[in-house]
């Protein structure tokens, strides 16, 4: 039978609680006890009990006279006060706008008093529900299609980033705001099967004459798209000092990146020359971006691109499948370099994680998988050995 070894307590739990214990090998007895942020253990230096309770005692009565007063629990209002205040002016514009649309959310779903530390996995779900029932609304209408996964994903990510922050934020008294993330591990919305369409070059074609009935920048936007896989977001804060035109390389900007991958890729012939050819429409260049209208100087709009490609597809007569758009290049770069080395391709097409390409860009297709199947060597013990093929 084990012999349960010797401690004392004195003062209450979670607030001036001291435990006096033997060490199991040495005998010796230690005090352990909490000193405001942090668990602290001291050694006494004797194996006295009684001499240990009276100092468990001391210290107990020490700590509570000098407690402070509790401060007051974080409430979901009292966090996004704060983030909003603190952390989300330093992000983008549009970071910005999501940032107090998502806060908005979710006082309108949890309450605005509700303690942080309490939130749980049905406040989790009840949101997710909530938000699908709800739609989007930030055009004052309720959308008419069902509102994706990843758009409540990205609410929830706010909610998520403004809980770490407190959890690594001091007040003025040296305590932090709270003490630990009660949504951690939490599971993202799902959609099941996502579309994720890739434009076949046909249809590339059919575009690519189309673009020329809407504009030069159109064009060389939709070029750019194919030739270098990037993201649109990415092709829209291009400047023409990316260029390198001796070179035949760009570069492009992490701070115009999704995920701030700075980095500098090759351009092809067909690139180059829609380039070129913008270039000589333009009476001056330098530092400007690529496609801003020759009457202003703003940032070119992310809307402008979106409307590009609804007048492409109504032009070539193209139906529109959920999901394609400029992204449908991005995938069909990725599936039709699917040869290029994982590492190559990363760094053309701008992504850092290789299980990104795989899982969400490449496409298997009957093709590939019939001469990967014709190939097939056979393992014997010396190795790999191509195989025999019957006549």
């Amino acid at each position: 039978m084990r012999t349960r070894r010797w401690s004392y307590s004195a003062g209450e739990r979670g607030r001036n609680r001291v435990r006096a214990f033997e060490h199991p090998a040495t005998g010796l007895i230690y005090l352990e006890f909490s000193d405001r942020t942090r668990r602290r253990r001291v050694a006494l230096g004797h194996r006295n009990r009684n001499a240990a309770k009276g100092k468990a005692e001391e210290l107990a009565t020490a700590l509570r006279n000098s407690e402070a007063p509790p401060a007051p629990e974080l409430t979901l209002q009292s966090l996004f006060d704060n983030y909003l205040r603190e952390v989300t002016p330093e992000k983008g514009e549009s970071t910005q706008d999501h940032d107090r649309r998502a806060a908005a959310l979710f006082l309108d779903c949890i309450g605005s008093s509700r303690k942080v530390a309490t939130l749980n996995r049905r406040d989790w779900d009840s949101f997710i529900a909530w938000r699908r029932r709800r739609g989007d609304k930030r055009g004052g209408k309720r959308s008419e299609g069902k509102l994706r996964a990843r758009v409540i994903e990205y609410d929830l990510k706010f909610l998520q980033s403004a809980i770490n922050w407190a959890v690594m934020t001091r007040d003025t008294a040296g305590k932090f705001l709270l003490e630990r993330n009660p949504l951690k591990g939490m599971p993202w919305p799902k959609d099941g099967t996502p579309n994720r369409p890739t434009l076949t070059d046909e249809q590339y074609e059919k575009l690519l004459s189309a673009s020329a009935r809407v504009g030069t920048r159109c064009t060389l936007a939709l070029v750019l798209a194919h030739e270098t896989g990037h993201r649109i977001g990415s092709i829209r804060l291009l400047r023409w000092s990316d260029v390198d035109w001796s070179t035949g390389v760009i570069r492009w900007r992490g701070e115009n990146d999704k995920i701030g991958f700075e980095h500098e890729t090759p351009l092809t012939r067909d690139a180059l020359a829609a380039l070129d050819a913008a270039r000589r429409e333009r009476s001056s260049v330098g530092d400007t971006w690529i496609f801003t209208s020759s009457r202003t100087i703003n940032e070119p709009s992310r809307h402008l691109f979106r409307d590009w490609w609804v007048r492409m597809e109504k032009i070539a007569e193209l139906a529109h499948a959920p999901g394609q758009g400029w992204h449908s290049l991005r995938r069909q770069f990725a599936t039709e370099l699917k040869h290029t080395p994982l590492g190559d391709l990363c760094h053309l097409g701008g992504w850092k994680d290789p299980q990104t390409v795989l899982k969400c860009y490449q496409r298997a297709d009957e093709t590939t998988m019939r001469a990967a199947l014709e190939t097939r060597a056979s393992l014997h013990p010396n190795g790999l050995f191509a195989r025999s093929r019957s006549a």
